[in-house]
């Protein structure tokens, strides 16, 4: 295959800088709402002492995850020596990072007190999960830069496929630790469960995959590069695999649980009663977020089908990430199990909760912030190939 060659974004048109001035307004939109819950304290917001976890924690875990997932196009051409994802390696690190730095925004300004992030980053408690994500979180970024490294300079391209491999293995890890902070929460009865890890790798598959593909396609439209049928045809499959693995281990996860008798009454809750949360389950995640994309990928054939379906997975993927961590928080904890507790605590009541303003504007802001830093960095320095004709990557596919 002949070499790639790449280039930076021109990056002077008028809509380039009304792309920038509209995600600079949500992140500074974003900050706003992080200071005005942290001075007013989160009362204002709709989380309460039983629903600690709201959507900035829904976004904020869907980024991480997606920016694992999104790794994988760039692993399936080092580890695992397929020539066609090469020209597309570097747009993946470089989405890899910048959706870990959105996510990781919206985590620690969501804190209420970001600035104890200092006692959790001096201060190591390694029976928690949450301490060895500390690790995880921060060795992401040097790992995925010595990736980019190895891509960029050209003295050390055969040192890509080793620093590809172990960049592989860390992001398994680190989203078997992402999943596993649910796993482990052996108190809630719909978190408590070691399916939650893989899980969230195939989920991170999903996600990843298709925010880089929306991405791409916008990145080669906006800047007029040619993007061809042939990377895209085997995104568009790839993709549907992963959206048909996600569904398959979400049915695994359901169907164990209704095998577990003192499991039935959680996933009555999920599934059928629990208000807002079967609704999200079955119309959200399976049926947008699912079924849709796959007679989207494998019915139509078309570059707008594919964007369609990818948009669909990341708004069912939300929905999953909403259902899995907020319902799970409203569903009733069980204090004493085999005995019945009455007190005036909301004892066997259904926890409420309702996103407030200042939570969605810290979440999209997350998101801009992310965005906003993937348009910065394709200005600065070539992460795009110059062109992804058939003619230039054909050769690759045969």
């Amino acid at each position: 295959m002949a070499r790639t060659h790449y280039s930076e974004i021109e990056g002077r048109s008028p809509g380039f800088y009304a792309l920038l001035s509209g995600l600079g307004a949500l992140i500074l939109a974003g900050l706003g709402a992080a200071w005005y819950m942290e001075h007013n304290g989160h009362y204002v917001t709709g989380m309460s002492n039983r629903i600690v976890w709201g959507v900035p924690h829904v976004f904020a875990v869907f980024l991480i995850v997606a920016a694992s997932g999104v790794l994988n196009v760039a692993s399936i051409a080092s580890v695992f020596g397929r020539d066609l994802y090469k020209p597309l390696a570097r747009l993946s690190g470089l989405l890899a990072l910048t959706l870990l730095a959105g996510g990781l925004a919206v985590l620690v300004l969501d804190l209420g007190r970001p600035e104890r992030m200092i006692v959790a980053m001096t201060h190591y408690n390694f029976k928690s999960i949450f301490a060895w994500n500390i690790f995880l979180y921060t060795g992401f970024y040097a790992v995925v830069a010595l990736y980019l490294w190895t891509m960029f300079e050209r003295r050390m391209n055969d040192y890509s496929k080793p620093a590809g491999l172990f960049a592989f293995v860390w992001r398994l890890v680190l989203t078997t630790g992402t999943g596993s902070i649910f796993g482990f929460l052996v108190a809630r009865e719909p978190y408590n469960s070691a399916l939650l890890a893989p899980l969230f790798i195939v989920m991170s598959f999903s996600y990843g995959l298709a925010i880089f593909v929306l991405v791409l396609m916008a990145a080669c439209r906006w800047s007029g590069r040619a993007l061809g049928d042939v990377v895209l045809n085997r995104l568009r499959n790839l993709l549907g695999v992963f959206v048909a693995t996600v569904l398959y281990f979400v049915a695994v996860y359901h169907l164990t649980n209704l095998y577990i008798a003192r499991q039935h009454e959680v996933e009555r809750f999920m599934l059928w009663d629990g208000g807002i949360y079967p609704a999200l389950f079955w119309i959200g995640q399976v049926l947008i977020g699912g079924i849709l994309p796959l007679a989207l990928l494998f019915g139509i054939a078309s570059r707008r089908a594919t964007a369609g379906a990818a948009a669909c997975v990341i708004a069912g993927g939300l929905a999953q990430v909403y259902v899995l961590i907020i319902g799970g928080q409203a569903y009733p904890q069980l204090m004493f199990p085999e005995k019945e507790v009455s007190s005036s605590f909301f004892d066997g009541v259904v926890a409420a909760y309702a996103p407030s303003l200042p939570e969605v504007a810290l979440s999209a802001g997350g998101v801009a912030l992310a965005l906003a830093l993937t348009a910065v960095a394709l200005k600065v320095l070539p992460f795009l190939p110059r062109s992804l004709a058939d003619g230039d990557v054909g050769s690759a596919a045969a």
